[in-house]
């Protein structure tokens, strides 16, 4: 539905340019003084600034037939409102006009990746619960364009309101098709990308240095052309949680996968937003983490649970359980003993990172788990076997 209305304040960023982005300055007055702002032709900044708009323009509610969403969310029609908490959940929506905003709002803080036109353009921080106008791209030449906005920090600090979009005068928003392929990833941290934007591992966690897009799933769904859906969560396990001192955890990806939202509701989801092509499963490092370890049986049993849940909802789609690439010996074992006890289901398989492939001082981040660099090597060694499996095509490494 499109509304009138006219841009009294909108918010504005500002703040260091990123490579490749150009500027310049202009002093505009505000309330009595005199303030500094930066324009530029497209917009490659992390902070933001209100600043005052003299104009005209249009604004769409977030539930827009032509919006897609892409992962789990709550749509209210009534409010026009789309919320969502789940890392890597993911808008797409094309645009006529040179310029595009938002309102937005977030019950903690969340950090979301902003392309135009398939290029990334900066990544904007969303924290308070009053909507507040974010304007994500200017200076974009006349036509049609492209906008993805990405949640690529986790429910567990925010929960993301998307109100409205927010589009100059006679701008429109037009449909973009959904991809024709689609995975879904069941994992932990290594799939959330915690610490993919740090390059020491004895750095601490920090919410701005995690992206999903830099881990290893959003990587391999990128290589394929896919789009995807992430249920992840750092330090869970599929039956245990890291550190836990009991050997079933409460909240574990088990139970967690059957919600709505990661964090901020246990409202049961419907299992309708999609139907995967593939389910790719990186699940054990803290199930088999310090203190108390889960029985074999446990383990085993919590994940033919899973696998016999997907099969309930998604048919006889395709199955890779990842074997993941900090496993220790006892993880190792449990994950033979379990691709034994599935051998009769011919579409379930099984998959290791190459050994040895990730560098201490190269391809380490925060809390010693893979950045940028150790993800892509992790990504390159599983897209073979997803080649094999689905029959799709290699090409040329685009990353």
């Amino acid at each position: 539905m499109k509304q009138d209305f006219s841009l009294s304040r909108t918010v504005f960023p500002v703040g260091k340019a990123l490579k490749g982005g150009r500027f310049f300055s202009r002093s505009i007055r505000f309330a009595g003084r005199w303030r500094v702002v930066q324009l530029g032709v497209i917009l490659l900044w992390t902070s933001v600034l209100p600043i005052s708009a003299v104009r005209t323009g249009s604004q769409f509610k977030a539930t827009d037939a032509q919006v897609s969403y892409i992962g789990r969310v709550e749509r209210d029609e009534r409010a026009g409102t789309v919320r969502y908490d789940w890392v890597g959940t993911y808008l797409r929506v094309a645009f006529t006009g040179t310029q595009i905003g938002m309102t937005i709002a977030d019950e903690g803080e969340s950090w979301h990746n902003v392309f135009i036109d398939g290029k990334w353009i900066r990544k904007i921080r969303v924290s308070g619960k009053t909507p507040q106008r974010i304007l994500l791209a200017s200076h974009l030449e006349r036509g049609r364009h492209e906008l993805q906005l990405q949640k690529c920090t986790e429910g567990e600090y925010g929960c993301t309101l998307v109100v409205a979009f927010d589009l100059p005068d006679g701008g429109q928003l037009l449909s973009v098709p959904r991809r024709e392929r689609m995975i879904e990833f069941i994992g932990d941290s290594y799939t959330c990308g915690y610490g993919t934007e740090s390059n020491r591992a004895t750095d601490p966690f920090r919410l701005e240095t995690e992206n999903c897009d830099k881990a290893y799933a959003c990587i391999l769904a990128r290589y394929f052309g896919a789009d995807y859906s992430l249920v992840a969560h750092s330090g869970r396990g599929i039956i245990r949680n890291y550190g836990d001192t009991v050997q079933v955890s409460k909240g574990n990806m088990s139970q967690r996968y059957g919600q709505l939202f990661d964090e901020h509701n246990t409202v049961a989801y419907d299992f309708k937003a999609y139907r995967p092509d593939l389910v790719v499963i990186n699940l054990g490092t803290n199930d088999f983490s310090r203190v108390v370890t889960p029985t074999a049986d446990q383990y085993i049993g919590a994940y033919v649970k899973l696998i016999a849940r997907l099969r309930r909802h998604y048919g006889e789609v395709p199955i890779i359980c990842v074997t993941p690439h900090s496993r220790s010996p006892h993880l190792a074992t449990c994950l033979r003993l379990l691709q034994l006890q599935v051998d009769t289901d011919k579409k379930v398989h099984f998959a290791e990172f190459m050994p040895a492939i990730i560098t201490p001082d190269k391809d380490l981040g925060a809390s010693y788990h893979p950045n940028y660099s150790g993800q892509k090597k992790l990504a390159m060694t599983l897209i073979p076997l997803v080649s094999a499996v689905m029959g799709w095509d290699l090409e040329t490494w685009k990353e």
